[in-house]
């Protein structure tokens, strides 16, 4: 009868088994992933071609003095007001509905562009003439818009502000 197989050594594959493994591995990895990796060196070869990678090479080589710099630069007190000021800014940019700014802006140039046309002008608006503005339905629509945003401006705000009601100053 044959002896029982008390012990049983694992094969371990030599080292060039293991690196035509290990290349294999790799082949197969890029091949799988071929669309993407052409993509990435196309980004890259862009990045370089616009002295990105350049710029990046330089502040990896030089980071201790840019980051020394960086923070004096923002240690700053007008600098540390201003990127608090750009993110309230960016919170409130993230609060506008577009759309209904969109027609006011158009209005808004409409009216740049008129008043372009008619330049300066030596001719004084008198009482009498205001009151006859009235009647025409776009002065009128003017002055309806404007006293409904006056109105908007003096609504009480205080419960949206970010800034617990503080001067950003």
């Amino acid at each position: 009868m044959a002896e029982k197989i008390q012990h049983i050594k694992k094969q371990e594959p030599s080292e060039e088994e293991q690196r035509a493994r290990d290349l294999r591995e790799i082949e197969d990895a890029l091949i799988d992933n071929k669309e993407v990796i052409l993509k990435s060196l196309s980004t890259l070869q862009h990045a370089d071609d616009r002295g990105v990678i350049s710029l990046l090479h330089g502040l990896f080589a030089d980071g201790d003095k840019v980051l020394q710099v960086l923070a004096e630069t923002m240690n700053n007190e007008e600098n540390t007001k201003a990127i608090r000021h750009l993110l309230l800014l960016m919170g409130i940019a993230g609060k506008l509905d577009v759309e209904k700014i969109e027609p006011l802006l158009l209005k808004f140039n409409e009216g740049l562009r008129r008043a372009g046309e008619a330049g300066d002008t030596e001719e004084k608006t008198g009482y009498m003439d205001l009151v006859k503005s009235l009647k025409d339905p776009e002065v009128n629509r003017a002055i309806t818009l404007l006293l409904t945003f006056l109105k908007g401006m003096g609504q009480e705000t205080e419960q949206d502000m970010k800034t617990g009601g503080e001067s950003p100053d």
